[in-house]
């Protein structure tokens, strides 16, 4: 049997392999009783699953905030899943799952836990396309060969944000700082699987001048660095006279942020190309693996005065 540490180990050492581990649960039927459909979250964002503990309702909170719980004297936020998903639990809210990313400690209640499947990014395919799913699905994972098999990949990002909504604005000029000269006809390039950090990304980079191509997953990136590249070439230009910096999500369908980092590195036509990784996913573990595939910076989600304080660092023009 395995220890502890070695699961540990052998999950970490997936990053820069395009693999990930997806905790695969259940939330129920639709409102008829019908179907219950496979949900999943990436195992990096799960601190702990534990059965429901009894929970303090607070008054006036948001639809489909439960409350809070008491866990080991840490008082965190408990949300319905199923009901922000649409789905009635058949059995009722048995499991809950405490989540660390963003910066955020928080829980969602779900119906039941299935298990852990290790998957390859390229069999998750973005999600973005499909009709009525609100953004609250990036992703959908293909479980199996066939593809009979499907999970919907959760986009926790847009449902905390939905779900715990703030008077503060996105972008604080009091710490972004001043605008930012690139080279001159250089852009960022951007990539980014949810709908909410795109939007956030944008707004970051708008308000410090910086022109961006956003791209939705780590494929579309590394194809448009190659168009871009082929184009400069074309011109009698390098790819670094178009491109200031590429800027990545970890968590992306196709290719994740991690392989599209070393795969720039390790080109000989990209590799003093800055690389920015900007993500949800934090802690030492996490930063570790991003100094290993050779990325100049972290930012973890989100802060815009951070992000704009390490873009000016790799990518300006400026002392």
């Amino acid at each position: 049997m395995k220890s502890v540490q070695q699961e540990v180990d052998e999950r970490s050492n997936l990053a820069g392999t395009n693999k990930f581990e997806l905790l695969l649960f259940r939330l129920g039927g639709d409102h008829n009783g019908e179907r219950s459909e496979l949900f999943g979250i990436n195992v990096f964002k799960i601190r702990e699953i534990v059965a429901m503990p009894e929970i303090t309702a607070i008054a006036g909170s948001m639809p489909h905030v439960l409350g809070v719980v008491n866990l080991r004297g840490a008082i965190i936020q408990v949300l319905d899943l199923p009901a922000i998903a649409g789905c009635v639990p058949k059995t009722g809210l048995n499991i809950m799952l405490v989540t660390e990313f963003a910066r955020t400690t928080q829980a969602f209640a779900v119906e039941s836990v299935e298990e852990i499947v290790r998957l390859d990014w390229s069999r998750v395919l973005s999600a973005e396309q499909s009709a009525g799913n609100g953004g609250l699905v990036t992703s959908i994972a293909r479980l199996d060969d066939d593809g009979g098999r499907l999970a919907q990949v959760l986009d926790l990002e847009t449902i905390l944000r939905n779900m715990t909504p703030t008077d503060r604005p996105d972008v604080n000029p009091g710490t972004i700082g001043p605008a930012i000269k690139l080279k001159p006809g250089a852009v960022v390039l951007a990539a980014d699987d949810s709908v909410v950090a795109r939007a956030l990304i944008e707004q970051g980079l708008d308000a410090v001048g910086v022109p961006f191509i956003m791209t939705k997953t780590g494929k579309e990136a590394w194809d448009q660095l190659h168009a871009i590249a082929n184009q400069a070439e074309a011109e009698g230009k390098t790819v670094y006279d178009k491109v200031a910096l590429v800027l990545t999500d970890l968590e992306m369908p196709e290719m994740d942020g991690f392989t599209l980092t070393r795969s720039i590195k390790k080109s000989a036509r990209f590799n003093n190309l800055p690389v920015v990784i900007h993500s949800s996913l934090s802690g030492t573990t996490n930063e570790e693996h991003v100094r290993n595939v050779g990325a100049d910076a972290y930012v973890a989600k989100f802060s815009s005065g951070e992000l704009a304080k390490a873009i000016r660092a790799v990518a300006s023009n400026e002392p």
